[in-house]
């Protein structure tokens, strides 16, 4: 894979972080329908139980609650990491809060016909 593909391909890769940070923040819906394929799911544990939401489950999580932007909060949205391994797949690491929660996102993309997408997103949550 040569370096200019690469590149390439990272740059959109952060066009697409940056409507998943604006989704988070705005509860945006329309955005996030951009970002996640429709096969795509969410995961967490409590250390117990894995839990598993297809897309449909965790927007309505996402639009059933007050989003940060119309409660004020402080934005702290960060790339960690892109790491492209090959025409098709990625994965990247993100940070972002809704305080007093702060996530760390793995997030894993795959390339389709509409461009680079969230297949599947685990999440780990610190409060402070």
């Amino acid at each position: 894979m040569s370096e200019d593909f690469k590149d390439a391909n990272i740059q959109e890769i952060s066009n697409l972080l940056g409507d998943y940070f604006d989704g988070l923040y705005e509860g945006d819906i329309q955005k996030f329908s951009n970002v996640f394929h429709p096969e795509s799911h969410l995961y967490f544990s409590d250390g117990d139980s894995v839990t598993d939401w297809p897309r449909t489950e965790y927007f309505e999580m996402i639009s059933s609650r007050p989003s940060p932007s119309s409660q004020g909060l402080t934005r702290h949205d960060k790339i960690i990491s892109i790491n492209v391994s090959g025409p098709a797949t990625a994965f990247a690491i993100v940070q972002c809060a809704i305080p007093p929660r702060y996530f760390t996102d793995y997030l894993t993309l795959l390339k389709v016909n509409e461009g680079w997408q969230i297949i599947s997103k685990t999440f780990h949550t610190d409060t402070h």
